[in-house]
């Protein structure tokens, strides 16, 4: 049981160090370059800063442990929209100048793994809540 719980600690910690970054640098970036480059998939440029901010915020809140389950509910979500969208035509493993969507498939996993199992070691939620993340009860 503790070893599944240290794997999902580190899926966790993992996958939310990994979204943080990445909406840091696309405000480093200059996220107005971002949202230019959504329009130019049809998407509506302001999604760029709604993306960025779930990327931070997200991240920030996996790696600390709180609301694990729907925010890695969010990001499968946005790796499902991304893949669809953007790298779907480009292929598994890219056209030799765009990536893939191999990585956005490990990052799916990921996030469905955490939605299913939750991941409870070092968690603020267990800290806060004084529960195991994986019980529910009936109403």
């Amino acid at each position: 049981m503790l070893k599944n719980e240290i794997g999902a600690l580190i899926l966790r910690v993992t996958l939310g160090a990994i979204f943080f970054i990445h909406g840091v640098v696309k405000f480093q970036g200059g996220i107005e370059n971002t949202a230019g480059w959504f329009e130019s998939l049809g998407l509506p440029g302001a999604t760029a800063y709604g993306v960025a901010l779930l990327e931070i915020i997200g991240g920030i809140l996996l790696i600390i442990g709180l609301a694990t389950r729907l925010v890695a509910a969010l990001f499968a979500l946005l790796m499902i929209g991304a893949t669809v969208k953007v790298k779907l035509a480009i292929g598994l493993l890219g056209n030799g100048q765009m990536a893939g969507y191999e990585l956005d498939l490990a990052f799916l996993a990921i996030a469905v793994y955490l939605v299913i199992n939750g991941s409870k070691l070092f968690s603020l939620s267990k800290l806060i809540f004084h529960r195991d993340s994986t019980n529910t009860k009936a109403i």
